[in-house]
């Protein structure tokens, strides 16, 4: 199990790699050329800047298990077709019983932003986000050791 971050816009990079690093889990940050991560505790990848680039890079680089943080539901799509765990900036685990929701409300903004249409953008962070981010991102650490020790 690794920590991939999808990091451009990613409020949570820090916490993510804090908790995965202190769990000895390796976390590798994506991001194109507009942002620059460095970070001691994890590897950045930087990719050319383009439409989706850091998308597929992520996308490219994934194996099962890994968790996948992003707030991106067409990356989190993908990343479930390749049996990666996606888990939102706001600690929501992405799986098989939510994403066709998550897809069709993408689709729905999508279609109102192209007819002309304003939609209420995410209110300001707060604390409690982060807090229910490292919570969920626990959990799913936790859970993977205690399947691997299952295991022995």
């Amino acid at each position: 199990m690794r920590i991939l971050i999808d990091a451009d816009g990613c409020p949570v990079v820090g916490i993510a790699v804090n908790a995965g690093s202190g769990a000895g889990i390796e976390c590798i940050i994506i991001c194109d050329t507009a942002h620059v991560y460095e970070l001691e505790d994890a590897k950045t990848v930087t990719v050319s800047k383009g439409a989706d680039s850091a998308d597929f890079a992520l996308v490219n680089m994934l194996e099962a298990g890994d968790i996948v943080v992003t707030q991106d539901y067409g990356l989190a799509a993908m990343a479930l077709a390749r049996k990666g765990i996606p888990l939102t900036h706001n600690g929501l685990i992405i799986n098989e019983l939510n994403i066709e929701s998550l897809l069709e409300q993408r689709h729905i903004s999508k279609k109102i932003r192209s007819a002309g249409g304003r939609l209420k953008g995410p209110s300001k962070r707060i604390p409690e986000q982060d807090k229910a981010f490292l919570s969920s991102l626990e959990r799913l650490i936790q859970g993977s050791k205690d399947e691997s020790d299952n295991f022995l």
